[in-house]
């Protein structure tokens, strides 16, 4: 199986535009398009019944003592966790295109509505639940697709892994807030075949380049 962008190449950077965020010369940060990328995949096995998409950055510090505070870095060697991106379910198995900005288009302050989604798709919540739950400017349950948003001091670029699944089960049967730990063991049980496409981003003018 084979998955594929047209909006970015495997290894290569990701645009700002599907980015959450941009650098800017004030406050470091400014909010961006926002888009969901396109993609596309062939060649799955017999018997796919649907797909599940995961998209996760493995570059996300484990200790966010010093993130995004002036003055400081976050070491490049800093052990480091996973942060889910997008959480795409219950894929009918008809489906090969996801275009670009289909679900996504800028930031939505508080998340976007869940779980449903176009096409009877369902969405997770991805970790910007989390990490906005003590913002109450920013705090709500973020379905969907929220791209990347690394800290803007961190001396590592950071990796965007896009995962799509080919599925033995029309559906995950998964609940309304389903996270990205509770996704990955429901496909780890229905897996027929995988493919991955992977791209690069940073907030660090260092790394942005």
């Amino acid at each position: 199986m084979q998955l594929f962008s047209g909006s970015f190449q495997d290894g290569a950077r990701i645009p700002g535009r599907y980015a959450f965020a941009v650098p800017a010369t004030s406050g470091h940060i400014a909010l961006s398009d926002n888009l969901n990328p396109h993609l596309h995949w062939q060649g799955e096995p017999a018997g796919t019944r649907s797909f599940a998409l995961v998209c996760h950055d493995p570059d996300v510090p484990s200790i966010g003592t010093d993130v995004n505070i002036e003055g400081r870095t976050i070491a490049a060697d800093l052990p480091r966790t996973d942060f889910f991106h997008w959480l795409l379910l219950d894929i009918p198995a008809t489906t090969h295109d996801i275009a670009e900005g289909s679900h996504s288009r800028g930031v939505t302050v508080g998340g976007k509505a869940g779980p449903a989604a176009p096409g009877g798709m369902r969405h997770g919540i991805n970790d910007y639940t989390g990490w906005n739950a003590g913002n109450p400017d920013m705090a709500g349950d973020y379905y969907g697709y929220d791209g990347p948003c690394p800290p803007w001091n961190d001396a590592r670029l950071h990796h965007y892994v896009f995962t799509l699944y080919a599925l033995d089960t029309p559906s995950l049967g998964l609940g309304e807030r389903a996270d990205g730990a509770t996704v990955r063991a429901a496909i780890a049980r229905h897996t027929l075949a995988s493919a991955s496409l992977t791209g690069s981003y940073s907030l660090n003018p260092a790394l942005a380049g």
